[in-house]
């Protein structure tokens, strides 16, 4: 969502870096770009002022303009400032410390996304704190709200309070809180009612639900993709319900992200959440500091790394790591990394976390590459009989043409496919030559990310596939480092 920010911010920053010295003038020029980046970009006028005038009492200063890198830092201040507007350096998470069962109210709009949070909060807290959750709507005014959530919770396998028909949001509060106490619940997770504005009825139902069910946490729920709409709705909530953070949805979209750089100044809550997909796993704790490096194109590898713990499985990880070792690579292997690099977010995801990758993302886009590419690849592989993927050399001319037909597509399109394939065995070698994964790691400049790298996308690393004097890319893809060269 921060794209046309990231990319604005990055070319200011490389007139900076391209300068041996800096004069005053040339920093007051650039905050004027940035000024207009974040203004394009919807966030509040006085958090652009503040920001503004934070980073250009520090840029201007006699150690920064006399520094060996000048502008390397400036852009550190920036960075440094874009965190602490972000909501400081360390993650705000959810407090359950409290007598069980602990209440977290939902609040917001209608259409925000609250009852698909509700969903989303209640797995994440089975998954990530081991609680059990019970989950409640108080919605009587949408039709079917309250047996959405009974779906959803189906879905997710989390207990739902019973519907009574005919009861009230205080009635369902009030009985919700006695369930969860009677199933031993550890958290009670209350779905309120949403309005289209912000009314005096909402708020009234907001605070009688509240001292019903004295809250521990009561998140706003805010669809990012109203910029600075959110904002304001985000203000009236904090003025008469005691709000502990703020959970903001739709952030994979392409809104201009002036909702989440403006959010934590004008409430002075912290954003807790952030939704970054319609599938139930699709919520992620709201890190700062890793946003700040997102939005500032310099990646963001301890999420990759996490992502892709959460999602790779150790056994799979484990068996081709041994075969890597041994310099092992057929097309079950391509095919698994092609599933885990969707299961991850696919191509634009993974290129937008890594470093110095900012551009190779700008070749996919323009290269006219999306993420089906792996599901078609994934197909042309799955026509293949298991012979002739554990042997790619028995794949002749009238085989190929069998494949493809299987896979409605064409054979330039599996000849595509092999060429990467070649192209990654023969990183594979070249890993085990370069002594397996201790070496990649050192390659990447740290065991921890060659690890986490090799195991989430081994054929990204080594000669061909970005990391070997190549731009960064998929080889054979097109885009950036793949495809025909330009002579």
């Amino acid at each position: 969502m921060f794209d046309s920010l990231s990319d604005r911010l990055g070319g200011v920053f490389d007139g900076l870096r391209g300068r041996g010295a800096l004069k005053e003038q040339d920093v007051r020029d650039a905050m004027r770009e940035v000024r207009i980046a974040l203004l394009e970009a919807d966030v509040a006028l006085p958090v652009v002022r503040r920001f503004i005038d934070a980073v250009t009492e520090k840029a201007i200063g006699a150690d920064v303009l006399k520094s060996v890198t000048p502008g390397q830092q400036v852009i550190k201040i920036v960075s440094d400032e874009l965190v602490e507007m972000l909501g400081g350096d360390a993650s705000v998470g959810l407090d359950l410390d409290a007598k069980p069962p602990v209440v977290i109210m939902m609040v917001g709009l209608q259409g925000s996304g609250k009852t698909t949070s509700t969903a989303k909060l209640a797995k994440f807290i089975r998954e990530k704190h081991g609680k059990k959750a019970l989950m409640a709507s108080l919605d009587v005014n949408r039709p079917a709200a309250q047996e959405q959530l009974a779906v959803l919770g189906q879905q997710i396998d989390c207990a739902t309070l019973p519907i009574v028909a005919g009861q009230q949001p205080v009635d369902i509060a009030r009985r919700a809180v006695e369930s969860a106490k009677l199933q031993a619940a550890d958290v009670l997770l209350l779905d309120t009612a949403g309005r289209l504005h912000v009314d005096e009825a909402l708020m009234a139902e907001m605070k009688a639900v509240s001292s019903i069910s004295a809250p521990t946490e009561v998140l706003l729920v805010v669809d990012s993709l109203t910029g600075q709409d959110a904002v304001n709705v985000a203000k009236s909530f904090t003025e008469d319900v005691p709000l502990t953070g703020v959970i903001l949805t739709r952030m994979d979209g392409d809104a201009r992200g002036g909702a989440a750089l403006s959010m934590r100044h004008v409430t002075g809550k912290p954003i807790k959440f952030a939704g970054t997909g319609e599938k139930l796993d699709a919520l992620e704790a709201f890190h700062p500091k890793r946003v700040a490096d997102r939005i500032l194109g310099m990646g963001d590898v301890v999420s990759l790394v996490e992502k892709a713990a959460a999602t790779i499985n150790e056994q799979d990880a484990e068996d081709m790591a041994k075969r890597m070792a041994k310099g092992q690579f057929d097309l079950n292997d391509l095919r698994t990394q092609l599933q885990q690099m969707n299961n991850m977010g696919g191509l634009g995801m993974l290129a937008g976390m890594m470093p110095g990758m900012k551009k190779a993302k700008a070749a996919l886009a323009n290269s006219g590459m999306d993420d089906k590419v792996l599901v078609h690849m994934d197909a042309i592989i799955g026509s293949m009989t298991p012979k002739e993927r554990a042997n790619p050399a028995l794949l002749n001319a009238k085989r190929k043409k069998r494949i493809a037909a299987g896979a409605g597509k064409e054979v330039q399109d599996v000849n595509r496919l092999l060429k990467m394939y070649q192209e990654m065995s023969r990183a594979m070698k070249q890993i085990k030559k370069m002594g397996g994964l201790k070496g990649l790691g050192a390659m990447f400049g740290g065991k921890a990310m060659g690890a986490g790298m090799d195991a989430a996308m081994p054929g990204l690393g080594g000669p061909g596939g970005g990391m070997g004097g190549r731009p960064p890319g998929l080889p054979g893809l097109g885009g950036s480092g793949g495809g025909p060269r330009k002579k």
